[in-house]
This record gives structure tokens, C-alpha cells and sequence, in this order.
């Protein structure tokens, strides 16, 4: 019996399940995939985390993070901004990274059962029982990191989840010749794509679209003849790039509906709490962020053993307070922004706009992420 089950081993749930070790509590992870593994992702991370990583003793010079301080955003028409990202950033592969964590995690006694679907979750007398197949685990504590999307959404009856959302992601790796310390985000109908440097010699480009589209073409290579390069700075990524996936990494019904941080008395964590839009290009950093938020309130309220309910209210409205204070605005203005783009002469004119205005879009851009935290 573990004192915490982690559904999901991405980020979140691995940072969960490294800071509840160390702090003394059994820990056991179960996620479908097998390490190391590609996600759908920017692979991009703002310095705010780099105290925190410092603290864990993970060195990102070992993982031979590309160093990124420059934004571009451009439209379709060719109008682009250019910003200087005070704060600045890191990218990182998720394949990578994750694997990674997973190698320091499984070190350190974290317990794995990797390749592995969860089923379904229940609760009753303070205990979860969490069904996997051929097995059922027990824990006093469960917390969800499944991603933007699972079938365990459906089963929580979570309400995002039966608000159908239009927009799908893609992820690819390539190899081309680009900026390293550059992030650029592209847009076009109905969608934007980001890239930029990952580790070793890789980039990463993400986009995200419109399902009416793809019906409309029929398949991703037609969408992207036909949609998404039609913005210039795409085509010639397109033309010239390497592309090094046997096939694109692709996630549907992206929502950025409000989840709850606490459901059916799971802990969210990453993106199953929240889910910022792309082009603020900081989801990662809100995944190691979250986790480190939830761990920190796991250990101030749980002792292992008896787990009453009132502890476990108290816990839960912890958790909730303080996962709001820290990202509900910077989800909001996310939703804002995106808003903003996705229609060529909106997002040209927007471009322009900020172009003579450089305060306000430092200012935007600050919105979408916090402080340095250790």
C-alpha cells in the first residue's frame, strides 16, 4: 500500500512523486507509456524554474538545454513582432527530460508501473482504489497528472470534458538551420504554431488547428498545404526543414475550459488542472510549478496512516486557494490572448499594434508567467 498513487508520469507527476519521496511518503506512479517517450509539446520552459531545479540538483548544462531570450510572432500576411524576453527560457525535449526525472525518480525509490492504463478510480472510507488491469491498488491519496485529455476525465464526469473543443496539436522534431535563442510563435486560420530549440540538435514545432479544417482537407498534409503554410515563415520550415519523427506526435480536443484543481477528491496536477493556451508558451513550467505547490501542501496536512476527513477538507481547500492565486489570472489572460490571434487580419493588426507599443507587449507577455520560485 502506498500513502500516494500519481496517475500520469509526465512532468507533473514525476516532480510530484520525486518531492513526496523525499519527504518520506511512499509513492507509486502508474503511466501508460513506456520511458523515454515524445509528448505533444512546445519543449519550452521559463527561467522561473530554474531555482527550483537548482534545489533538486538537477543541472540543465547536463542536459544540454538550448538558451532562449528572443520572441517572434508573426502572421500569415508576413507582419511579424519582434520581443525580447526579459525573463527568458530553456528548451528542452519532453523525451528527454522526462526520462530524465523518470531515471532519478525510479533511483530514489519511487515505485513504477510503467505501461500500464488505469482503469478507473474510486473512492470510499478515506481510501482510493485505483484498477489496473489484473490489479487494484490502494492509497489514502491519488493525484491526477493523466494530461489535457483522458478517458479518466470521462470517467470522473469532470464537466470540461463534454464541452467538445474544435482544436487538435501536432508535435514534430526536426533538424534545420534556425536561431537558437529564438522562439517563434506562427499563425495562420484557425491556429498557430511555435518553434524552437530543444536539446541536442533538435527543434521542436508544434502547432495547433482547427478540426472543421481538417475535415474539410482531410488529412495533415493537405491541412498543412493548405492552412498552415500559407504563412511564409511556416512554408520555408516546411521546404527546408529535416523531419526527423517516423510520424508527427498528435493530440485531439485541446480544451482550455476551467478545470478544478481537487475533483471527486483527486489532487490535480499539470495540465489536468489547467490548461494555458500554447501561444504562451509556458504549460511545462505550470506543470513543475503545480507540482511543487501540491507536494509542498501533501506534506504540510498528511501524515501516513490515518487520514480523517476534516484533514482531508483542509487539504483540499489548501490546494485550491493557492493553485488559483498562482495561475488562475495567468490561465485568464491566456484565454484573452488567444482570442487575439487565429484570424489573419486580427492577428496582423495586433501584431502591428504591439509592434508600436512594446511596454504593453512586454507587459502581455509578463501575464503568462510568474516569479522565480525555489
Amino acid at each position: 500500500m502506498s500513502d500516494v498513487i500519481v496517475i500520469g508520469g509526465g512532468l507533473a507527476g514525476l516532480f510530484n512523486a520525486i518531492l513526496l519521496n523525499r519527504a518520506g511518503l511512499k509513492v507509486t506512479v502508474i503511466e501508460k507509456k513506456t520511458y523515454p517517450m515524445h509528448r505533444v509539446c512546445g519543449e519550452y520552459i521559463s527561467n522561473e524554474v530554474i531555482p527550483f531545479l537548482s534545489s533538486l540538483d538537477i543541472d540543465l548544462n547536463e542536459l544540454n538545454v538550448a538558451r532562449i531570450n528572443r520572441l517572434e510572432v508573426t502572421a500569415a500576411s508576413g507582419t511579424k513582432l519582434s520581443q525580447k524576453l526579459d525573463l527568458g527560457g530553456f528548451g528542452l525535449s519532453r523525451f528527454t527530460f522526462d526520462n530524465f526525472l523518470y531515471r532519478k525518480a525510479l533511483a530514489e525509490g519511487v515505485n513504477f508501473l510503467v505501461g500500464t492504463r488505469v482503469e478507473d478510480i474510486r473512492f470510499a472510507g478515506e481510501q482510493f482504489e485505483v484498477v489496473t488491469p489484473g490489479q487494484t491498488l490502494t492509497a489514502p491519496l491519488a493525484i491526477g497528472s493523466f494530461g489535457k485529455r483522458s478517458n479518466l476525465d470521462q470517467k470522473l464526469q469532470r464537466p470540461f470534458f463534454y464541452k467538445r473543443s474544435p482544436y487538435l496539436a501536432v508535435k514534430f522534431h526536426l533538424q534545420m538551420d534556425f536561431p537558437t535563442d529564438l522562439i517563434q510563435l506562427n499563425n495562420y486560420k484557425d491556429g498557430y504554431c511555435g518553434v524552437s530549440k530543444t536539446d541536442g540538435d533538435r527543434y521542436c514545432m508544434c502547432y495547433m488547428a482547427h478540426r472543421d479544417d481538417l475535415r474539410k482537407y482531410g488529412t495533415l498534409q493537405a491541412l498543412e498545404e493548405n492552412v498552415i503554410r500559407k504563412n511564409p515563415y511556416l512554408d520555408e520550415i516546411f521546404r527546408n526543414a529535416k523531419f526527423l519523427l517516423d510520424k508527427p506526435e498528435v493530440i485531439n480536443e485541446i480544451s482550455f475550459e476551467k478545470k478544478a484543481p481537487v475533483d471527486n477528491h483527486i489532487f490535480m496536477s499539470g495540465d489536468t488542472a489547467g490548461m494555458i493556451a500554447p501561444l504562451c508558451g509556458n504549460g511545462m513550467t505550470m506543470a513543475i510549478h503545480s507540482a511543487k505547490i501540491l507536494s509542498e501542501k501533501i506534506v504540510t496536512h498528511y501524515k501516513s496512516g490515518s487520514f480523517s476527513p476534516e484533514k482531508r477538507t483542509n487539504l483540499e481547500q489548501d490546494y485550491t486557494q493557492s493553485w488559483n492565486k498562482q495561475f488562475a489570472q495567468r490561465l485568464w489572460v491566456g484565454r484573452q490572448l488567444q482570442r487575439l490571434f487565429g484570424n489573419d487580419n486580427m492577428t496582423a493588426i495586433t501584431l502591428n499594434t504591439l509592434g508600436h507599443l512594446p511596454s504593453v507587449a512586454q507587459y502581455l507577455i509578463s501575464k503568462t508567467h510568474g516569479q522565480p520560485f525555489a
